[in-house]
Protein backbone atom coordinates (compact mmCIF):
# COMPACT_ATOMS: atom_id res chain seq x y z
CA UNK A 1 0.00 0.00 0.00
CA UNK A 2 2.48 2.26 1.29
CA UNK A 3 4.53 1.82 -2.52
CA UNK A 4 1.08 2.78 -4.82
CA UNK A 5 0.39 5.78 -3.51
CA UNK A 6 -2.62 8.25 -3.22
CA UNK A 7 -3.71 6.92 -6.89
CA UNK A 8 -3.76 3.84 -5.44
CA UNK A 9 -6.24 4.44 -2.52
CA UNK A 10 -8.38 5.84 -5.59
CA UNK A 11 -8.61 2.73 -7.41
CA UNK A 12 -9.23 0.50 -4.28
CA UNK A 13 -12.50 2.62 -3.85
CA UNK A 14 -14.25 2.71 -0.34
CA UNK A 15 -11.94 2.09 2.61
CA UNK A 16 -14.34 -0.56 3.71
CA UNK A 17 -13.78 -2.49 0.09
CA UNK A 18 -9.87 -2.09 1.00
CA UNK A 19 -10.13 -3.66 4.72
CA UNK A 20 -8.33 -0.46 5.99
CA UNK A 21 -9.49 1.92 8.23
CA UNK A 22 -8.94 5.44 7.73
CA UNK A 23 -6.33 7.91 8.96
CA UNK A 24 -6.81 8.93 12.29
CA UNK A 25 -9.60 11.60 12.66
CA UNK A 26 -9.01 15.05 13.92
CA UNK A 27 -10.17 15.19 17.88
CA UNK A 28 -13.50 16.11 18.40
CA UNK A 29 -12.58 19.16 20.21
CA UNK A 30 -12.69 21.86 18.36
CA UNK A 31 -9.45 23.55 20.35
CA UNK A 32 -7.39 20.58 19.87
CA UNK A 33 -5.03 20.74 16.40
CA UNK A 34 -5.11 17.06 14.45
CA UNK A 35 -1.93 15.33 15.14
CA UNK A 36 -1.21 11.97 14.69
CA UNK A 37 1.58 10.06 16.65
CA UNK A 38 3.02 9.49 13.21
CA UNK A 39 3.08 13.57 12.29
CA UNK A 40 4.30 14.99 15.41
CA UNK A 41 7.07 12.30 14.91
CA UNK A 42 7.90 14.13 11.31
CA UNK A 43 7.33 17.72 12.89
CA UNK A 44 10.17 16.65 15.31
CA UNK A 45 12.59 15.19 12.60
CA UNK A 46 12.16 18.01 10.18
CA UNK A 47 11.22 20.78 12.45
CA UNK A 48 13.47 20.14 15.23
CA UNK A 49 11.08 20.11 18.07
CA UNK A 50 10.06 18.19 20.72
CA UNK A 51 6.66 15.98 21.08
CA UNK A 52 5.22 18.60 23.39
CA UNK A 53 6.66 21.77 21.09
CA UNK A 54 4.95 19.83 18.14
CA UNK A 55 1.74 19.63 19.49
CA UNK A 56 1.74 23.24 20.89
CA UNK A 57 2.47 24.78 17.73
CA UNK A 58 0.01 22.69 15.43
CA UNK A 59 -2.71 24.81 18.47
CA UNK A 60 -1.36 27.68 17.81
CA UNK A 61 -1.13 27.68 14.18
CA UNK A 62 -4.90 26.20 14.57
CA UNK A 63 -5.92 29.39 16.39
CA UNK A 64 -3.46 31.77 14.17
CA UNK A 65 -5.72 30.64 11.05
CA UNK A 66 -9.14 31.81 12.53
CA UNK A 67 -7.48 35.23 14.08
CA UNK A 68 -6.28 35.98 10.60
CA UNK A 69 -9.06 36.40 8.70
CA UNK A 70 -10.65 38.33 11.55
CA UNK A 71 -8.01 40.50 12.12
CA UNK A 72 -7.68 41.46 8.54
CA UNK A 73 -11.09 42.33 8.41
CA UNK A 74 -10.63 44.85 11.01
CA UNK A 75 -7.70 46.37 9.74
CA UNK A 76 -9.71 46.96 6.65
CA UNK A 77 -7.47 48.66 4.09
CA UNK A 78 -5.13 49.74 6.42
CA UNK A 79 -3.93 45.93 6.44
CA UNK A 80 -0.29 45.53 6.07
CA UNK A 81 0.03 42.21 5.72
CA UNK A 82 0.49 39.08 8.66
CA UNK A 83 2.96 36.32 9.49
CA UNK A 84 2.72 33.47 12.20
CA UNK A 85 5.95 33.69 14.73
CA UNK A 86 6.48 30.04 16.11
CA UNK A 87 8.89 31.33 19.55
CA UNK A 88 5.58 33.37 20.74
CA UNK A 89 2.82 30.95 19.03
CA UNK A 90 0.94 34.32 18.25
CA UNK A 91 -0.04 35.85 14.54
CA UNK A 92 1.48 39.75 13.93
CA UNK A 93 -0.24 41.86 11.82
CA UNK A 94 0.66 45.45 10.46
CA UNK A 95 -1.27 48.14 9.91
CA UNK A 96 -0.73 51.70 8.22
CA UNK A 97 -3.09 53.63 10.68
CA UNK A 98 -2.66 53.66 14.58
CA UNK A 99 -6.57 54.10 14.33
CA UNK A 100 -6.73 50.83 13.40
CA UNK A 101 -4.21 48.93 15.68
CA UNK A 102 -7.26 48.48 18.89
CA UNK A 103 -9.58 46.74 16.81
CA UNK A 104 -6.30 44.70 15.39
CA UNK A 105 -5.36 43.49 18.37
CA UNK A 106 -9.19 42.72 19.92
CA UNK A 107 -9.21 39.52 17.42
CA UNK A 108 -6.40 38.17 19.60
CA UNK A 109 -3.23 39.59 17.06
CA UNK A 110 -0.15 41.46 17.69
CA UNK A 111 0.12 44.70 16.09
CA UNK A 112 2.80 46.26 14.26
CA UNK A 113 3.05 49.91 12.33
CA UNK A 114 4.45 50.36 9.08
CA UNK A 115 4.39 52.55 5.64
CA UNK A 116 2.88 50.45 3.13
CA UNK A 117 -0.27 48.44 2.66
CA UNK A 118 -0.39 44.90 1.97
CA UNK A 119 -3.27 46.64 -1.33
CA UNK A 120 -0.26 48.64 -2.21
CA UNK A 121 2.68 46.25 -2.10
CA UNK A 122 0.29 44.26 -4.02
CA UNK A 123 0.29 46.96 -6.72
CA UNK A 124 3.88 46.77 -6.94
CA UNK A 125 4.22 43.59 -7.33
CA UNK A 126 2.00 43.58 -10.55
CA UNK A 127 4.24 46.08 -11.94
CA UNK A 128 7.10 43.69 -11.53
CA UNK A 129 5.30 41.08 -12.86
CA UNK A 130 4.46 42.73 -16.09
CA UNK A 131 8.32 43.14 -16.22
CA UNK A 132 10.08 40.28 -18.80
CA UNK A 133 12.80 38.66 -16.05
CA UNK A 134 16.17 37.28 -17.01
CA UNK A 135 17.07 33.65 -16.13
CA UNK A 136 18.67 35.12 -12.75
CA UNK A 137 16.07 36.07 -11.32
CA UNK A 138 14.37 33.37 -9.74
CA UNK A 139 11.15 34.87 -8.07
CA UNK A 140 9.80 37.97 -6.34
CA UNK A 141 7.11 38.49 -3.66
CA UNK A 142 5.30 41.11 -0.90
CA UNK A 143 7.08 40.02 2.48
CA UNK A 144 5.07 42.12 4.83
CA UNK A 145 8.39 41.57 7.85
CA UNK A 146 10.03 43.72 5.49
CA UNK A 147 6.85 45.55 4.34
CA UNK A 148 8.79 45.52 1.10
CA UNK A 149 8.32 43.19 -2.10
CA UNK A 150 11.50 41.18 -1.86
CA UNK A 151 13.44 40.18 -4.91
CA UNK A 152 15.57 36.90 -5.06
CA UNK A 153 18.51 36.50 -7.69
CA UNK A 154 20.70 33.56 -8.44
CA UNK A 155 23.96 34.79 -6.23
CA UNK A 156 25.88 33.32 -9.16
CA UNK A 157 24.56 35.66 -11.75
CA UNK A 158 24.08 38.97 -9.51
CA UNK A 159 25.89 40.99 -11.78
CA UNK A 160 24.78 39.88 -14.67
CA UNK A 161 23.62 43.08 -17.25
CA UNK A 162 20.27 41.88 -17.66
CA UNK A 163 19.87 41.39 -14.16
CA UNK A 164 20.96 44.15 -12.89
CA UNK A 165 18.50 46.04 -15.73
CA UNK A 166 15.48 44.35 -14.10
CA UNK A 167 16.22 45.35 -10.84
CA UNK A 168 16.49 49.37 -11.72
CA UNK A 169 13.10 48.67 -13.59
CA UNK A 170 11.68 46.57 -10.46
CA UNK A 171 12.68 49.28 -8.07
CA UNK A 172 10.81 51.62 -9.96
CA UNK A 173 7.59 49.88 -9.45
CA UNK A 174 7.68 50.37 -5.68
CA UNK A 175 9.98 49.03 -2.38
CA UNK A 176 11.63 46.76 -3.11
CA UNK A 177 14.71 44.49 -1.39
CA UNK A 178 16.92 42.11 -3.09
CA UNK A 179 18.13 38.54 -1.74
CA UNK A 180 20.10 36.65 -3.65
CA UNK A 181 19.48 32.39 -3.34
CA UNK A 182 21.86 29.18 -3.86
CA UNK A 183 20.39 28.15 -7.25
CA UNK A 184 17.62 28.59 -10.16
CA UNK A 185 13.85 26.80 -9.81
CA UNK A 186 12.97 24.00 -11.48
CA UNK A 187 9.65 22.10 -11.73
CA UNK A 188 9.49 18.49 -10.02
CA UNK A 189 8.78 16.17 -13.02
CA UNK A 190 10.53 12.92 -13.64
CA UNK A 191 10.81 10.49 -16.40
CA UNK A 192 8.83 7.19 -16.06
CA UNK A 193 9.74 5.27 -12.71
CA UNK A 194 7.67 1.84 -11.88
CA UNK A 195 5.56 1.67 -8.83
CA UNK A 196 4.31 5.27 -8.20
CA UNK A 197 1.39 7.54 -8.60
CA UNK A 198 0.66 8.79 -12.04
CA UNK A 199 1.98 8.95 -15.35
CA UNK A 200 1.16 11.07 -18.04
CA UNK A 201 3.07 10.19 -21.38
CA UNK A 202 7.25 9.34 -20.01
CA UNK A 203 6.05 11.83 -17.32
CA UNK A 204 5.20 10.55 -13.65
CA UNK A 205 3.87 13.57 -10.96
CA UNK A 206 2.01 13.19 -8.06
CA UNK A 207 -1.50 13.61 -7.22
CA UNK A 208 -2.71 16.63 -5.23
CA UNK A 209 -5.72 16.18 -3.41
CA UNK A 210 -9.44 14.46 -4.39
CA UNK A 211 -12.12 16.50 -5.70
CA UNK A 212 -15.53 15.46 -6.77
CA UNK A 213 -15.13 14.14 -10.08
CA UNK A 214 -11.56 14.01 -10.18
CA UNK A 215 -7.86 15.15 -8.57
CA UNK A 216 -6.11 18.45 -8.98
CA UNK A 217 -2.22 18.44 -9.49
CA UNK A 218 0.06 20.44 -11.37
CA UNK A 219 0.00 21.92 -14.89
CA UNK A 220 3.70 21.23 -15.80
CA UNK A 221 2.47 17.60 -15.78
CA UNK A 222 -0.06 17.68 -18.61
CA UNK A 223 -1.61 19.61 -21.41
CA UNK A 224 -5.41 19.63 -21.05
CA UNK A 225 -6.59 15.80 -23.04
CA UNK A 226 -3.28 14.16 -21.72
CA UNK A 227 -4.47 10.32 -20.73
CA UNK A 228 -3.26 9.63 -17.50
CA UNK A 229 -2.68 6.46 -15.66
CA UNK A 230 -1.88 5.14 -12.53
CA UNK A 231 0.83 3.17 -10.67
CA UNK A 232 -0.35 -0.19 -11.82
CA UNK A 233 -0.58 1.45 -15.57
CA UNK A 234 -4.34 1.29 -16.05
CA UNK A 235 -5.80 4.18 -17.43
CA UNK A 236 -7.63 6.54 -14.46
CA UNK A 237 -8.63 9.43 -16.99
CA UNK A 238 -7.59 12.48 -18.77
CA UNK A 239 -6.19 15.99 -17.96
CA UNK A 240 -9.60 18.14 -17.84
CA UNK A 241 -7.71 21.43 -17.69
CA UNK A 242 -4.12 22.50 -17.57
CA UNK A 243 -2.17 25.69 -16.83
CA UNK A 244 1.53 26.74 -17.30
CA UNK A 245 3.31 29.04 -16.70
CA UNK A 246 1.56 31.83 -15.38
CA UNK A 247 -0.29 29.44 -13.40
CA UNK A 248 0.85 25.79 -12.20
CA UNK A 249 -2.62 23.94 -11.90
CA UNK A 250 -4.53 21.29 -13.83
CA UNK A 251 -7.35 18.71 -12.93
CA UNK A 252 -7.92 15.02 -13.59
CA UNK A 253 -10.99 13.15 -14.46
CA UNK A 254 -11.31 9.95 -12.52
CA UNK A 255 -13.16 7.28 -13.46
CA UNK A 256 -12.87 3.49 -15.14
CA UNK A 257 -12.98 1.75 -12.00
CA UNK A 258 -10.58 4.53 -9.99
CA UNK A 259 -12.62 6.66 -6.95
CA UNK A 260 -11.30 9.51 -4.55
CA UNK A 261 -11.44 9.52 -0.86
CA UNK A 262 -10.33 12.59 1.18
CA UNK A 263 -6.88 11.47 1.87
CA UNK A 264 -2.94 12.49 1.77
CA UNK A 265 -1.19 9.24 1.60
CA UNK A 266 2.15 9.59 5.08
CA UNK A 267 3.91 6.65 2.99
CA UNK A 268 4.93 5.30 6.20
CA UNK A 269 6.20 7.70 8.18
CA UNK A 270 2.38 9.15 9.14
CA UNK A 271 -0.40 7.86 9.11
CA UNK A 272 -2.73 8.45 6.09
CA UNK A 273 -3.95 12.01 6.71
CA UNK A 274 -8.09 12.49 6.19
CA UNK A 275 -8.48 15.79 4.23
CA UNK A 276 -11.30 18.42 6.39
CA UNK A 277 -11.04 21.39 4.59
CA UNK A 278 -8.65 23.88 3.15
CA UNK A 279 -8.10 27.40 5.30
CA UNK A 280 -5.53 29.14 4.57
CA UNK A 281 -2.48 28.31 6.93
CA UNK A 282 -0.28 31.90 7.71
CA UNK A 283 3.37 32.67 6.78
CA UNK A 284 4.99 30.82 9.63
CA UNK A 285 2.77 27.75 10.10
CA UNK A 286 4.45 24.86 10.13
CA UNK A 287 3.29 22.50 6.60
CA UNK A 288 4.15 18.99 5.57
CA UNK A 289 4.30 17.53 2.12
CA UNK A 290 3.32 14.52 0.36
CA UNK A 291 5.26 12.82 -2.77
CA UNK A 292 5.81 9.88 -5.10
CA UNK A 293 9.93 10.55 -4.84
CA UNK A 294 10.86 11.54 -1.15
CA UNK A 295 7.10 10.71 0.66
CA UNK A 296 6.79 12.48 3.65
CA UNK A 297 8.61 16.03 4.66
CA UNK A 298 7.88 18.92 6.92
CA UNK A 299 9.02 22.34 6.79
CA UNK A 300 7.99 26.56 7.33
CA UNK A 301 5.53 28.60 5.65
CA UNK A 302 8.13 31.43 4.24
CA UNK A 303 5.79 33.75 1.89
CA UNK A 304 2.92 33.77 0.08
CA UNK A 305 2.06 35.36 -3.62
CA UNK A 306 5.17 34.78 -5.14
CA UNK A 307 6.21 35.32 -8.83
CA UNK A 308 8.85 32.09 -9.76
CA UNK A 309 10.39 32.56 -13.12
CA UNK A 310 11.13 29.27 -14.29
CA UNK A 311 13.51 28.27 -17.75
CA UNK A 312 9.73 27.96 -19.04
CA UNK A 313 8.01 30.81 -17.93
CA UNK A 314 6.97 32.98 -15.11
CA UNK A 315 4.20 31.67 -12.58
CA UNK A 316 2.35 34.06 -10.05
CA UNK A 317 0.51 33.69 -6.98
CA UNK A 318 2.80 31.09 -5.55
CA UNK A 319 3.79 30.10 -1.92
CA UNK A 320 7.30 29.54 -0.75
CA UNK A 321 8.03 27.09 2.30
CA UNK A 322 11.17 25.44 3.47
CA UNK A 323 10.29 21.79 2.61
CA UNK A 324 12.60 20.13 0.43
CA UNK A 325 10.91 18.05 -2.96
CA UNK A 326 12.89 15.79 -5.97
CA UNK A 327 11.61 14.87 -9.59
CA UNK A 328 8.33 12.98 -9.33
CA UNK A 329 7.18 15.04 -6.33
CA UNK A 330 5.20 17.31 -8.33
CA UNK A 331 1.99 18.15 -8.14
CA UNK A 332 1.87 16.45 -4.72
CA UNK A 333 -0.29 17.46 -1.61
CA UNK A 334 0.57 20.12 0.70
CA UNK A 335 -1.04 20.31 3.85
CA UNK A 336 -1.25 22.23 7.02
CA UNK A 337 -3.05 19.95 10.00
CA UNK A 338 -5.66 18.44 8.50
CA UNK A 339 -6.40 21.96 5.78
CA UNK A 340 -5.30 21.36 2.28
CA UNK A 341 -2.63 24.33 0.74
CA UNK A 342 -1.85 23.66 -2.58
CA UNK A 343 -0.14 20.99 -5.41
CA UNK A 344 3.53 20.92 -5.71
CA UNK A 345 4.46 22.82 -8.35
CA UNK A 346 8.88 23.39 -8.39
CA UNK A 347 11.69 24.97 -6.38
CA UNK A 348 15.81 23.95 -6.09
CA UNK A 349 17.98 22.08 -3.79
CA UNK A 350 17.02 18.28 -2.69
CA UNK A 351 16.15 16.32 0.29
CA UNK A 352 19.80 15.25 0.99
CA UNK A 353 21.36 18.77 1.05
CA UNK A 354 17.82 21.26 1.46
CA UNK A 355 16.15 23.24 -0.40
CA UNK A 356 12.89 25.62 -1.06
CA UNK A 357 10.18 24.26 -2.60
CA UNK A 358 6.44 26.42 -4.02
CA UNK A 359 3.25 24.96 -4.46
CA UNK A 360 0.18 26.70 -6.35
CA UNK A 361 -2.55 27.30 -3.66
CA UNK A 362 -5.48 25.01 -3.66
CA UNK A 363 -8.43 27.65 -3.64
CA UNK A 364 -7.02 28.86 -6.59
CA UNK A 365 -7.42 25.86 -8.31
CA UNK A 366 -10.65 25.15 -6.96
CA UNK A 367 -11.83 28.40 -8.28
CA UNK A 368 -10.58 28.35 -11.27
CA UNK A 369 -12.29 25.19 -12.45
CA UNK A 370 -15.40 25.49 -10.35
CA UNK A 371 -14.28 22.49 -8.21
CA UNK A 372 -15.14 21.21 -4.80
CA UNK A 373 -12.62 19.63 -2.58
CA UNK A 374 -13.66 16.45 -1.45
CA UNK A 375 -13.61 16.25 2.31
CA UNK A 376 -13.80 14.13 5.14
Amino acid sequence: MIRTGLSALLLLGTWAAAGLAPAAAAPSSASEAPASAGLLTAMQKDLGLTESQAKARLAAEKTATAVEGKAKRAAGASYGGSWFNPDSGTLTVTVTSAQKADAVRATGATVQLVKHSARQLDAAKERIDALSAPAGVSSWHVDPKANRVVVNVVAAQKNDNDVRDFLDRARQAGPVTVKETAKAPQTFAAGTVGGDPYYTGNVRCSIGFSVHGGFVTAGHCGQAGASVSGWDGSYIGNFQGSSFPDNDYAWVNVGSGWWTVPVVLGWGTVSDQLVRGSNEAPIGASICRSGSTTHWRCGNLLAKNETVNYSQGAVHQMTKTSVCAEGGDSGGSFISGDQAQGVTSGGWGNCSSGGETWYQPINEILGRYGLTLHTA
